[in-house]
């Protein structure tokens, strides 16, 4: 029986998702759990996988095409299930009227009109008069036509049943800056030929999702929070030689950072208070310490939790960061692998920092920022040594957490890092 796919609620309180791309074809079977669609949210890219085995009959919308919650966006039937006319099929799921025209669905987008007036619609098409010929059309597409100051029906459609998607926009926008470019040079004539073109002095890059996500999050950290911060300095040779003798027997590849992330959640055991967060009505300590990891992904800055890193070994440390950073990269972090954890790692030294304060991640409480691990004098016993030295500085929310938890936080950090061995306890 053919069923509506709707688009789901991804993200707590999220009212509008964009569908980043069909993995499938229309017409193309599918099995259980098999991916569906996915789905861009400000953070992640979520798949929505089949529930059970069917066929996928009809999509509503264009790959990234920002869609309401709730809103259908395709048509599912079983397998072996004949659909003769997908008109008289749409209109028996409530999505056309028996006269192709948008039925007044509750899921349904309403666009506003250039009259001031709105008409409901499916995603991705849209009617100016309930009976007059319709423009078909990706939202997208709308969008960009009229943020280019061009009538859709002036825009010859390359999509099925001629609608008109995000390239016949493009091109169009193109051919209009053609033209006027070609204007422009016929009403200058000839340029002075001993004046440069220096080139534009400037370029834009339009904001991403996430980079927008990103500046809304940090704003809100640095008003909302009061951050202080604690400093602190470890010798690391002892810990740089426990990574190389762990390096000759583990299957995974060990790094400094692996070891600083283990280094960090026996801090978090050894000060409780620490792992904790401040919430509208309590302070909310958790049992398991769970770290976000800044990863510099080829998307932007991602921040994935790794889940009960106080009872991990470090090699499965190792492997659980080397998966998250592929999965980063590829843009296959999931909505739920962002949300949780009462602090954060982030690592600049692989790019020569020595030091610098992070932004504390919210709803987290604090956020760890190690810089490079360099060589410089030190005092052992009055003698003057060479030793590899590492800073870190530790920024912290003020509202669940005291300086003297934080300091006392810091002291149990350094000290695990200068006898390693406390890492494996």
């Amino acid at each position: 029986m053919a069923t509506l796919l709707r688009m789901p609620e991804v993200a707590a309180g999220a009212t509008t998702v964009i569908l980043s791309e069909w993995p499938l074809a229309v017409d193309s079977e599918f099995d259980v759990d098999e991916p569906l669609a996915v789905l861009e949210t400000d953070k992640a890219t979520v798949e929505i996988e089949a529930e059970s085995a069917g066929v996928l009959v009809h999509t509503f919308v264009e790959p990234g095409t920002s869609v309401d919650v709730g809103a259908p966006i395709a048509v599912l039937a079983d397998r072996g299930e004949v659909v003769k006319d997908i008109a008289t099929l749409l209109a028996e799921l409530g999505v056309f009227d028996a006269d192709g025209y948008s039925a007044k669905i509750e899921t349904s987008t309403a666009v506003d009109e250039p009259d001031g007036t709105s008409s409901p619609t499916v995603p991705g098409e849209k009617v100016a008069d309930e009976r007059a010929p319709r423009i078909f059309a990706s939202p997208l597409a709308r969008r960009l036509a009229e943020s280019a100051g061009l009538r859709l029906g002036d825009i010859v459609g390359s999509g099925p049943n001629g609608r008109v998607v995000r390239s016949d926009v493009d091109a169009a926008i193109a051919a209009k800056a053609a033209s006027a470019e070609a204007v422009a040079v016929k009403d200058a004539g000839v340029k002075d030929a001993g004046v440069k073109d220096r080139g534009p002095v400037f370029t834009d890059t339009p904001h991403t999702r996430l980079r927008r996500a990103i500046a809304a999050r940090l704003t809100s950290s640095k008003q909302t929070q009061p951050h202080f911060y604690i400093s602190g300095s470890a010798r690391v040779d002892a810990l740089l030689e426990a990574r190389r003798q762990l390096n000759e027997v583990s299957a995974s590849k060990v790094s400094v950072n692996d070891l600083l992330i283990k280094a960090m959640a026996k801090a978090h055991t050894l000060v409780p208070e620490m792992n904790s967060i401040w919430v509208e009505d309590a302070v909310r300590t958790f049992a398991k310490v769970d770290i976000s990891i800044a990863i510099d992904s080829d998307r932007g800055l991602l921040t994935p939790v790794l889940r009960g890193v106080d009872t991990m070994s470090i090699s499965e440390i190792a492997s659980a960061t080397k998966e998250l950073v592929a999965r980063a990269d590829a843009g296959k972090i999931r909505q739920d692998e962002l949300e949780g954890g009462s602090t954060t790692i982030s690592n600049l030294g692989m790019f020569g920092v020595e030091e610098f304060s992070a932004i504390i991640n919210p709803p987290q409480s604090s956020i760890l920022a190690i810089g490079a691990a360099t060589e410089q004098p030190v005092v052992v016993e009055g003698r003057l040594e060479v030793g590899t030295v590492l800073r870190v500085i530790l920024s912290v929310d003020h509202r669940p957490i005291d300086g003297a938890i934080a300091a006392k936080w810091m002291k149990h950090f350094t000290t695990v890092l200068e006898n390693p061995i406390q890492i494996f306890g």
